[in-house]
């Protein structure tokens, strides 16, 4: 997939304008291109690189809205769940998950615990995943030994999902937009809305990558810019009320430590009974989150001092023999939540629900996305293409998101033990290319063969190899070394932050892309003052 160009977008009537490049975003896009509209979708940074890869990357029921009698999010969540087992098997994965009871110290007693997990249990009737089960004490230590023992009287175990790299779920939504006719620009600034009476009839943006201003039309513009919502809504002549009341999550990232559970823990802070998880992920551990209101910088979020200090003193309390400091976090990372605006209400009470807001009669044709989440984001899109034909005054043909797979999912079953039999690389290798490329590691082989030195490891951490560079910069629409890295190879989440790699990965992109010395010194500079505010452990060894 290759970058629109700019210049072309002024030629074409668009049916819809997305702007934002999120997870709803890319979804709402796929959806329309799959339905025959001619779609436009635009970030002023690249895909993902806002808020959707930096959640605690759980596809999941949501299991504390039962505490706030979200009956209906639970149940949309847990059918979407089952839906992306089905068209992301590479990416979407079952996550067993742990609760310890502590009778003396928790917030939840085990009768409330147990009684959710039940009506978890009915309200996912569709599922495949197995039901929760109870565990003693004596099982709770036997299954997770680093628990606290004292008070502990027994556990629940229950299934739910987790998506690795939430990145790759909104690429791959793009990808699949592209293969039905739309047009994706990361890196292009909306500056204005243009309306004509009270209608908005298209944007006028900034490619940010030339400096070069244009102009689109479209019959329906979608706001679905996450936390920037109100920010983009702004550009009208007449911004209307706040909508968005974001909150901020942040994580540590650790490497296995004395006691880490082979299981994922949902536990329950002592100092405010928030939830909170310590969970197996990418061959470390990932700690979250906090739920702060945030009112700050959108676009530079870094986890303060008390935010990491909460996260390891409550997995020191839970793991006593941890004994995690500042020096054990790898690094950090933070996001903001796009939930509704709730003047007054405490942050865990903000309803998770995503809502579509139509500006008319004030403003036609215009639509912003408000909440959402990764889990979710599917039946959103649908929802939000539901209305787009509507306000189009066109039948609404099928929805098919629900049944047709991503592009890393097609055939990908078959390809799987053919791709682990017939191919030069090592087990490593060929374990994270499927776990991140699904069907579609089949073509960074066929990049590979091309060259001895794409073959090569470039990540020792990771075993990524060359053709994965090549793949982000001439298939994934990565512009910059921080895609390649972040959001593409993922090498960029390993224990380093990429840091150990990001030379290696700089010069493929040189000799394959002709980046000039000068370009791969000032991309290698700009990644790692981009990757400043996760507070790398490792920017020391550089």
């Amino acid at each position: 997939m290759l970058r629109a160009a700019a210049s072309e977008i002024e030629k074409v009537p668009f049916d819809v304008i997305v702007i934002g490049a999120g997870i709803n975003g890319a979804g709402i896009a796929r959806d329309a291109a799959m339905r025959g509209l001619k779609v436009l979708l635009l970030d002023k940074g690249d895909l993902s690189s806002g808020t959707s890869g930096w959640s605690t990357r759980l596809i999941h029921g949501g299991l504390r809205y039962l505490e706030y009698g979200e009956i209906s999010l639970v149940r949309e969540s847990l059918r979407e769940r089952e839906r992306l087992f089905h068209i992301a098997p590479h990416l979407v994965k079952p996550l067993p998950l742990l609760i310890p009871f502590y009778p003396a110290k928790a917030g939840r007693g085990r009768l409330m615990i147990r009684a959710g997990m039940i009506a978890y249990d009915l309200l996912s009737f569709d599922k495949s995943l197995e039901h929760h089960r109870s565990l003693s004490r004596d099982e709770t230590l036997r299954r997770v030994p680093g628990l606290d023992p004292e008070g502990l009287s027994g556990a629940v175990v229950y299934y739910d999902a987790q998506v690795e790299f939430a990145e790759r779920l909104v690429l791959e939504n793009a990808l699949s937009a592209t293969e039905h006719g739309a047009k994706v620009l990361n890196y292009a600034r909306v500056d204005k809305i243009i309306v004509e009476g009270v209608e908005a009839r298209g944007i006028e943006f900034t490619d940010l990558l030339s400096g070069a201003t244009y102009r689109a039309r479209g019959a329906i513009i979608v706001n679905a810019a996450g936390p920037w919502v109100d920010e983009v809504a702004g550009l009208l002549n007449e911004a209307p009320p706040r909508m968005i009341g974001g909150t901020k999550g942040s994580h540590i990232i650790v490497s296995k430590f004395p006691g880490a559970p082979d299981v994922a823990l949902y536990v329950e802070a002592m100092k405010d009974q928030r939830p909170f998880f310590i969970i197996p992920w990418n061959n470390l551990y990932l700690i979250g989150t906090t739920d702060i209101s945030y009112e700050g910088n959108l676009d530079y979020l870094e986890a303060e001092d008390d935010e990491i200090d909460y996260l390891l003193r409550e997995t020191n309390r839970v793991l006593p023999s941890s004994s995690l400091t500042r020096s054990s976090v790898l690094y950090t990372y933070s996001g903001v939540r796009p939930l509704a605006y709730s003047a007054g209400r405490p942050s865990a009470a903000i309803t998770r629900r995503h809502f579509i807001h139509d500006h008319a009669p004030r403003l036609q044709n215009f639509l912003s996305i408000v909440g959402g989440k990764l889990t979710t984001y599917r039946n959103l899109a649908e929802q939000a293409v539901d209305e787009i034909f509507r306000k189009l005054k066109k039948n609404a043909p099928e929805c098919l998101t629900a049944r047709e797979p991503l592009p890393g999912a097609r055939d990908i079953a078959a390809l799987r033990e053919q791709f682990k039999n017939k191919n030069f690389l090592s087990e490593k290798s060929s374990e994270r290319l499927l776990g991140i490329y699904g069907s579609r590691a089949s073509e960074v082989l066929k990049l590979a063969a091309s060259s001895r030195d794409l073959k090569e490891v470039f990540s020792s951490l990771t075993g990524a190899i060359g053709a994965e560079v090549v793949m982000a910069f001439e298939h994934e629409m990565a512009q910059t070394l921080a895609d390649c890295l972040l959001r593409r190879t993922m090498v960029g989440l390993d224990s380093f932050a990429g840091l150990d790699a990001d030379e290696a990965a700089a010069r493929i992109a040189a000799k394959y892309f002709g980046w000039s010395s000068d370009r791969a010194e000032e991309e290698i500079r700009a990644y790692r003052n981009y990757i400043e505010r996760f507070h790398p452990r490792s920017r020391a060894k550089v």
